[in-house]
């Protein structure tokens, strides 16, 4: 992931952010050592952003679209109550399976549900309400995925997008798949009247959104 901030200024950032701890870290390293594409974690910054997110808005139930090695989904986990639950979906058995083993160790994996196959599959599935969704998948689904977990979201819940910045390549005239998909959905999102939003420069770019005031 190329940070849109200075280097310097992130590496400060993510040195006064309050560490994850060593299962983090292990889990950081076997990613780097073990996916070609280690980029796609979230690092501290991110997973511990997450994890405020999930209890100031008191979430209980939660899916997220992109499980990778699961970092997020074990920040999410962390900042559940007991009784709270993660349905996490992905495509790649072999990052899925990193992402279990460290779900069991960290002793939050009886939070967490891996469902392995196409995420919007698996949505259809489902029942709501969720209290919050990440979507952090393959970015030319980003607006299908938009469609399919609004009605499932809580009448108080929040839509986390990542990457809509996209390395700065959002700015750009043109761009390949991905990016106009990334600012296809952005530009959908900005225009949906159902919802209001808010677009962060963390790390890669997080896109908030809730449903509008009634």
């Amino acid at each position: 992931m190329a940070f849109i901030v200075d280097a310097q200024v992130e590496e400060y950032a993510e040195e006064h952010t309050s560490p994850d701890g060593e299962l983090f870290e292990r889990l950081a390293e076997e990613t780097r050592a073990e996916t070609t594409a280690p980029q796609m974690m979230v690092g501290r910054i991110e997973g511990q952003f997450l994890a405020t997110l999930v209890r100031l808005r008191g979430a209980r139930r939660i899916l997220e679209l992109g499980t990778f090695t699961g970092y997020s989904s074990i920040s999410m986990a962390s900042a559940l109550p007991p009784d709270g639950s993660i349905i996490t979906c992905d495509v790649d058995p072999k990052a899925t399976a990193i992402a279990r083993r460290y779900m069991d160790e960290s002793g939050y994996g009886d939070r967490i549900e891996i469902r392995l196959g196409p995420a919007l599959e698996s949505i259809e599935t489902l029942e709501g309400p969720f209290d919050l969704v990440f979507i952090d998948a393959d970015k030319p689904n980003y607006k299908a995925y938009y469609e399919a977990v609004l009605p499932l979201l809580a009448e108080n819940g929040l839509v986390i997008a990542d990457n809509v910045l996209w390395s700065g390549r959002v700015v750009e005239e043109d761009g390949d798949e991905s990016t106009l998909a990334i600012k296809d959905f952005n530009e959908h999102v900005k225009n949906d009247p159902r919802v209001a939003s808010v677009m962060l420069t963390v790390r890669d770019g997080m896109l908030l959104i809730r449903r509008r005031d009634r």
